[in-house]
């Protein structure tokens, strides 16, 4: 069922693979992009990752990429390759739908800060990219765009809400994708899908010109293929963005420089508490030989007590109601027909939500941060757990459109993601194995606030002695 990633022609190159292979001049742009659209024009009539997809703007900006490099003008680290984002996030002049009737048509007058330091970096735009209703839902279904499918085994769910973002890399249809991600929504289509996820530290990367959610909990970042294409796409984005207030000043480091294989010495925590309630024993072993083959490379691992957890996975969900039913409120008033069942009824329970327990949840929000760090990071360097505890659903089982008893499957998908949006660590999702249907099982670890040069370590260290990363969904 694994094809090997050959098949795929230079498609299967990834994001670091492709932008150093052009700066050598061993491949070209051009090429590069071709091999990119020849996927797509096979394969998305049944993925359905994108929503727009610029053919001639890709193909322009590829033979002004290969001129440039001919003309020996400086490349940036990203120059040439192809790439397609979730779309919400902005590009002036160009609609931006956020996965919704109610923007089918809305064309921004600004370009979101992380799309413009993509461009900066050498980076081609292919399009924009499936994704769940306004980012409201950790499976990818999408009721006025479409479902999208997963590229293993197409009834079964992407994850969502950055669903063409995580289905789009692990096709091959291009080499990295912008995803959000609020309580998951990168790690959960990078799991599901097979591919390398990482949400940064809150802050870390500017939210301007991005479709909100929750201002509390939405991060911006990337959906690879591996933890050094996360590291070189990073350095590109993160950084104080003054159009972005709430975006850390915090210095940027060179994450790539960081990824020298040696975790010798590393000191890995294993939370018993919620990460595991319920698990699939499928999920368990892969994890369990994910955390072997750490070890192997000179990690300790332990098995530590968190219980703060319960009230973090709690407060998370309370935020995210109360802020998005708040950023929808108008809408909700003058268009509420226009949402599909699922978002309608998860936005009005957010408006039953008393404001005492909204102040809690923030108040409380720092204090629960320093008590996990004691009890899980206080003594150790990495958080390591499942991302997803079951092996992948079905989009079937997960449709409450369809069905409202599919709630609770459907709540479940997100519930090992969630607590670190609340507590704002870094985290990264790396695949680890597959389930018995041939589905991809995901590894997660997560680090101090801006300790993401350490977590991309660990799971480059990770993928060095493996090879999931690298195995191609079976599309032909």
């Amino acid at each position: 069922m694994n094809a090997p990633a050959g098949t795929a022609g230079l498609a299967a190159l990834s994001m670091t693979e492709a932008a150093d292979a052009i700066a050598r001049g061993e491949i070209t742009a051009a090429a590069l992009l071709e091999s990119c659209l020849a996927r797509i024009e096979a394969h998305d009539g049944r993925v359905n990752a994108f929503i727009r997809l610029d053919r001639d703007a890709a193909r322009e900006a590829a033979a002004a990429a290969d001129r440039a490099r001919a003309a020996g003008r400086p490349l940036g680290p990203l120059h040439g390759v192809p790439m397609a984002h979730k779309d919400m996030y902005y590009r002036a002049g160009k609609v931006s739908t956020c996965g919704s009737r109610i923007r089918r048509d809305f064309v921004p007058q600004v370009t979101a800060t992380v799309l413009e330091r993509l461009d900066a970096a050498g980076a081609i735009d292919l399009g924009t990219l499936n994704m769940a209703e306004f980012a409201q839902n950790p499976t990818g279904h999408n009721a006025h765009f479409g479902h999208c499918h997963n590229p293993w085994n197409l009834p079964y769910c992407t994850g969502g809400s950055s669903s063409g973002s995580g289905a789009g890399v692990a096709a091959r249809f291009f080499t990295a994708a912008l995803g959000s991600d609020t309580g998951g929504s990168i790690r959960l289509p990078a799991t599901i899908c097979g591919v390398t996820g990482l949400k940064a530290t809150q802050t870390r990367v500017s939210r301007f010109g991005a479709m909100p959610l929750s201002f509390s909990a939405d991060n911006v970042g990337p959906l690879v293929r591996t933890a050094r294409d996360a590291a070189r796409f990073l350095r590109v984005v993160a950084g104080h963005d003054p159009r972005d207030p709430t975006s850390a000043r915090e210095p940027v480091p060179d994450y790539e420089a960081a990824l020298t294989g040696d975790i010798r010495g590393l000191r890995i925590a294993v939370p018993q508490e919620w990460f595991f309630d319920g698990a699939d024993s499928v999920v368990v072993d892969a994890f369990e030989a994910a955390l072997g083959v750490l070890k192997a490379r000179g990690a300790t691992v332990e098995r530590v007590s968190a219980p703060s957890l319960r009230a973090v996975a709690a407060y998370g969900a309370l935020l995210s109601r109360v802020e998005g039913a708040a950023i929808h409120a108008n809408w909700m008033r003058e268009r509420p027909g226009d949402y599909s069942i699922h978002l309608s009824a998860r936005l009005y329970g957010g408006y039953a939500i008393p404001g005492h327990l909204y102040v809690e949840a923030l108040a409380r929000r720092g204090p629960i941060l320093r008590r996990f760090c004691a009890e899980a990071l206080g003594r150790f360097d990495l958080v390591a757990t499942p991302t997803l505890r079951t092996r992948v659903p079905t989009l079937a089982e997960t449709d409450i459109d369809a069905d409202p008893r599919n709630w609770s499957r459907f709540m479940a998908v997100s519930a090992n993601t969630r607590p670190f949006n609340y507590l704002g660590l870094p985290a990264i999702s790396v695949p680890c194995g597959f389930d018995d249907r041939g589905l991809p099982i995901g590894l997660q670890l997560a680090g101090r606030p801006f300790a993401e040069a350490r977590v991309l370590r660990a799971a480059d260290a990770f993928q060095r002695d493996t090879d999931w990363h690298r195995r191609m969904p079976p599309l032909g």
